[in-house]
C-alpha cells in the first residue's frame, strides 16, 4: 500500500511522540509506583501497632489518585480504556469523632479493589516499567550510533565502545554502527506506538474490576438507581406541594377577587379598586413564587452561563461571606452541572445553618476527567455524614457515580469534597 510523504511524517512524529510518552511513564512507573507501593506496604504492616491506621488512608487515597491518571493518560495518548474501579469504599471516607479515621482504613483494607490496586503498583514498577522505557529506547538509541558514526568514536582515544553488538574502534565500525542505528530506528518507526499500547494494555488487565466487583457494582448501580427514582419522585411533589400552596393558591384568589370586582364595580366603585389593588399585589407574589420554583427546578444562569458563574452568583446570596475560586475550562453535561450546582447549594446551606461559620472557602477544579467541588468553613465542626442534609448530596452525586467526603473534627474546619467523573464541553458548547 502506498503511503504518502505527509503519513510518513506523521508517523516519524508519532514514533517520537510516543518515545517522549514512554520515558514519561517509565519515570512515573519506577518513583511513582516504586514509592507508593513500599510506603503503602509499610503502612499497611504497621497498623498492627496502630500508626498504620492513621496513615494507610491518606496513601491509599495516594494510590487510587496514582490509578486514575494512568486511566486517564491511557485513553488521551493511546484511546485505551481502563474503567473505574469498583471500590466499595471512598477514598476519604471518615467517620466523626477519634476513632473515625481507623474504621475508614478497616473498611479499605476489607475492600478487594485496594489489593488490586497494590498489586497493580507491583507490577508497574517492574514490567510497567520496561514496557514503558522500550518505545523510548527504540526512539533514542539510534542518535548515539548515528552520534559515533559523525565522529563521536575518537574520543574515546583508542579504546573501544559498545553500540549494541558493534565494537567501534574506528570510522568503519562507527559507520556499522550507524547501519545498525537505521534498523533500531525503522523498528521504532513501525513499532514505538503499539509498544507504548502494550503498557497501557497490562495496566488495564491489572486495574480493570474482575467478577465479583463487578457484581458488586451492579448491585451498587441498582441501588443508586432506585436512590435517584426516590429522589425524582420527592421532587416532583415538593413541585406540586410549592404550587398547590403557593402560586397556585393567590391564582384562585386573585381570581375570585376579580369575579367580585366584577360584581361591585357598578355598585361599589371604591371597595372594587381596593380589590383590583389586592389582584395586582397577589399577582405579583404569585410570578415570584413561580420564579423562585423555577429557580429550584433549574437556575436560569445555570443554563445561560454555566456552573461556574451560576456557584458564583450562589455565594453572592449566601448569608456568611464565601470566597469562590472556579477554574473550569469548559463545562459539563447539563445533567452533572444542575447535580453539581444544588449539591453545592445545599453544601453551602449546611455551612451557613449548622456550622456557625463566619467564612467559608469554595473551589471548584476539573482534573483528571473529576469534577471536584470543595467547601471548608470555619465553624464549629462535628458534622455528621449520615445526617439528612449529606446523606442528600450523597444521593445526588451517586446518580452519576460521584463520591463525598466529609472531614469534620469537632471544633472545625469542616472540609466537604465532591467528586463526579465526567468530561467537559469546549468553551461555547451548549452543555
Amino acid at each position: 500500500m502506498h503511503v504518502t510523504r505527509i503519513e510518513r511524517i506523521e508517523r516519524i512524529k508519532g514514533a517520537a511522540l510516543a518515545g517522549a510518552r514512554g520515558l514519561a511513564l517509565s519515570l512515573l512507573s519506577l518513583a511513582g509506583s516504586l514509592v507508593l507501593f513500599v510506603t503503602s506496604v509499610v503502612s499497611i504492616v504497621c497498623v498492627v501497632v496502630g500508626v498504620g491506621l492513621f496513615t494507610t488512608p491518606p496513601l491509599l487515597r495516594l494510590v487510587r489518585s496514582h490509578a486514575d491518571v494512568r486511566r486517564t493518560l491511557a485513553a488521551r495518548w493511546c484511546g485505551v480504556t481502563i474503567p473505574r474501579a469498583a471500590y466499595r469504599t471512598r477514598p476519604g471516607d471518615r467517620l466523626p469523632g477519634p476513632f473515625g479515621q481507623p474504621d475508614a482504613c478497616l473498611r479499605m483494607l476489607r475492600d478487594p479493589a485496594t489489593w488490586r490496586s497494590l498489586r497493580w503498583l507491583l507490577a508497574d514498577m517492574t514490567a510497567g516499567f520496561a514496557t514503558a522505557l522500550l518505545p523510548a529506547a527504540l526512539v533514542a538509541y539510534p542518535i548515539e550510533g548515528y552520534a559515533l558514526a559523525a565522529g563521536l568514536w575518537r574520543v574515546f582515544d583508542g579504546g573501544v565502545w559498545w553500540y549494541g553488538f558493534v565494537p567501534v574502534g574506528g570510522q568503519a565500525t562507527a559507520l556499522a554502527a550507524a547501519v545498525l542505528a537505521t534498523l533500531i530506528a525503522v523498528v521504532a518507526y513501525y513499532a514505538a506506538e503499539p509498544m507504548l499500547r502494550v503498557h497501557f494494555t497490562l495496566t488495564r488487565r491489572l486495574l480493570a474490576p474482575h467478577g465479583a466487583e463487578l457484581r458488586h457494582r451492579v448491585e451498587e448501580l441498582a441501588r443508586t438507581r432506585h436512590d435517584a427514582v426516590d429522589a425524582s419522585a420527592a421532587e416532583l411533589r415538593r413541585i406540586e406541594r410549592d404550587l398547590h400552596d403557593g402560586a397556585q393558591a393567590r391564582l384562585v384568589a386573585m381570581g375570585m377577587n376579580l369575579g367580585t370586582v366584577d360584581a361591585l364595580m357598578e355598585s361599589d366603585p371604591a371597595t372594587a379598586r381596593a380589590l383590583l389593588a389586592r389582584a395586582r399585589a397577589d399577582s405579583v407574589r404569585a410570578l415570584e413564587e413561580l420564579r423562585e420554583l423555577v429557580r429550584g427546578i433549574y437556575p436560569p444562569v445555570l443554563a445561560e452561563r454555566g456552573l461556574c458563574d451560576a456557584v458564583r452568583a450562589l455565594a453572592l446570596r449566601m448569608p456568611v461571606p464565601v470566597e469562590p475560586r472556579t477554574e473550569l475550562p469548559g463545562r459539563p453535561e447539563a445533567a452533572v452541572e444542575s447535580a453539581a450546582y444544588f449539591a453545592t447549594s445545599e453544601a453551602l446551606t449546611n455551612a451557613a445553618k449548622h456550622a456557625a461559620a463566619t467564612h467559608v472557602r469554595l473551589q471548584l477544579t476539573h482534573q483528571y476527567g473529576v469534577l471536584r467541588i470543595d467547601v471548608t468553613d470555619d465553624g464549629r465542626g462535628g458534622a455528621d455524614p449520615e445526617g439528612s442534609g449529606l446523606r442528600g448530596i450523597a444521593r445526588r452525586l451517586d446518580a452519576f457515580d460521584g463520591t463525598l467526603t466529609v472531614n469534620s473534627p469537632a471544633g472545625g474546619p469542616t472540609s466537604v469534597t465532591m467528586e463526579i467523573p465526567c468530561s467537559l464541553l469546549p468553551p461555547g458548547s451548549v452543555a
